[in-house]
């Protein structure tokens, strides 16, 4: 089986964010980059069906020359083609970024065959869009779910579970279809050092990509105030004592 999995470029998740100054972008001179979540999880999943049905995965990124980086972690895990659309560093919305990626994906099938699996991360860690994969699948009229928490391949179709309101749901669609994953469908492997020699030494297929002025504007970004703590000093000594039994019982840990 042949297929594709998309991943993005983002700052690492636990890093602190700081806006420039005119509050209409990330400062990323002092942040490490990473693949969102979610993504990280495609990507384990596609080498994971690769791996029992045969076949080839192929990561594709939209993003600066510096996001190279990102499918060479994915081709460490076992990913084994790289396409690269490359952009000048300004950030895609999602109409346009789906747009680009259903471009690339027609000039691939027509040149090597269609993709019957193509996977998207359910929401990418920056932006949270939750619209490029349900975009891509639309424009190529191929059938599509996502928030998925587990995947069956095979027979020319894919069963596809999700968690809903303490329940499962169960989608089943024909091959080619397109299926946006969550964090959790799996647990990505750590990339070996033979597989991350191998990764520095594979080719990556660059295309140069135009930026596009999207429908979606950007008015300006704002960093929500971090959570205040503030520390009360009830007494010292046995003084103390008398206001902390009140603070348990107010907070019902005692009778």
């Amino acid at each position: 089986m042949n297929v594709l999995v998309c991943v993005k470029r983002v700052p690492m998740v636990g890093a602190r964010i700081v806006l420039t100054p005119d509050g209409q972008q990330v400062d990323v001179r002092q942040l490490g980059f990473t693949v969102s979540p979610h993504e990280e999880c495609a990507v384990e999943e596609a080498v994971q069906i690769v791996e029992r049905t045969g076949g080839a995965a192929t990561a594709l990124t939209l993003g600066p020359p510096e996001a190279a980086e990102q499918l060479r972690d994915a081709a460490a895990i076992g990913a084994n083609r790289l396409v690269h659309l490359v952009t000048d560093g300004r950030e895609w919305d999602p109409i346009d970024t789906a747009d680009a990626i259903v471009e690339a994906i027609r000039r691939d099938e027509a040149e090597l065959g269609p993709y019957e699996l193509v996977l998207f991360g359910n929401e990418a860690a920056d932006t949270g869009d939750y619209q490029v994969g349900v975009r891509v699948a639309r424009a190529l009229g191929r059938p599509t779910v996502g928030g998925v928490k587990h995947l069956d391949v095979g027979d020319g179709r894919l069963v596809a579970r999700r968690e809903f309101r303490g329940g499962d749901e169960f989608y089943e669609l024909e091959l080619p279809c397109v299926v946006a994953v969550k964090e959790g469908i799996n647990l990505p492997r750590y990339p070996s050092l033979p597989g991350r020699i191998r990764a520095k030494k594979m080719p990556v297929e660059s295309t140069d990509v135009t930026w596009r002025q999207g429908a979606v504007r950007t008015e300006g970004l704002r960093v929500p105030e971090e959570p205040r703590e503030r520390a009360q000093v009830l007494g010292q000594g046995v003084g103390g004592v008398a206001p902390l039994i009140a603070l348990l019982v107010q907070w019902g840990l005692l009778a």
